[in-house]
């Protein structure tokens, strides 16, 4: 039996725009579904937006955020070589992975909307009858993907993301070009969120979100069972 594929698309964004600021990919978001679909006996491809080395977000690896599978993660070099090496974005078919997994971060808040390729990746992977799945900014990267209707594959779906009040929180909300919570309401999605740095995921058929980086794990847990 072939195993099931699963990409995850990260961000290349390492700054913010005009700015010496580092940004990149929040570790948990990547790291915690990286484990969630191998363990699960998924093939895992890590790939980004420009491919090659994926910026980190230093935030993430520090304190009670850098947590035990970012540890994990970052003490093995055949997995450290995945970051340093991602396939590019221009080298993936949505149709060709069982789950296409979009990671957090505020980089990807950046090169995630307007990018053609990206939004064709993902109308392509659910036309296919695939799951596409974010989690905390990842949504971002799937504003500009449509259903088999044309339009916004958020709309008249229960979503989530990184609401307004955790942008608020970590003082983002002046640096992010929209807030996330309503810019998927106002692509027609039936936003929920609970409370601050709550673990929360919705599926909603093969379209699969989480609110935050506490929500990394259960969102990929979910984005399995919807491709099973």
């Amino acid at each position: 039996m072939t195993a099931k594929k699963a990409v995850i698309i990260s961000t290349s964004q390492a700054t913010y725009p005009n700015s010496s600021d580092k940004i990149g990919v929040w570790a948990e978001e990547l790291v915690a579904p990286y484990y969630v679909f191998s363990g699960a006996g998924y093939d895992v491809t890590i790939a980004s937006i420009k491919g090659g080395e994926i910026p980190v977000d230093d935030a993430s690896l520090q304190g009670d955020f850098k947590t035990a599978d970012v540890t994990k993660f970052w003490a093995d070099d055949s997995k450290m070589k995945l970051l340093k090496e991602s396939v590019a974005l221009d080298s993936i078919s949505g149709k060709e992975y069982d789950i296409v997994f979009v990671p957090g971060g505020h980089g990807i808040v950046f090169d995630g909307p307007g990018n053609k390729k990206l939004a064709a990746v993902l109308t392509e992977a659910y036309a296919s009858g695939k799951v596409i799945a974010a989690v905390c900014h990842g949504p971002a990267g799937l504003v500009d993907a449509t259903g088999p209707d044309g339009k916004p594959v958020f709309n008249g779906k229960r979503v989530t993301g990184f609401c307004n009040t955790e942008e608020e929180a970590v003082g983002k909300t002046d640096k992010v070009p929209f807030l996330l919570e309503d810019r998927m309401k106002g692509l027609g999605g039936k936003y929920e969120k609970k409370g601050d740095w709550n673990d929360f995921s919705i599926a909603d058929g093969r379209l699969v979100t989480g609110q935050n980086p506490q929500s990394s794990a259960s969102t990929a847990r979910k984005a399995v069972e919807a491709a099973n």
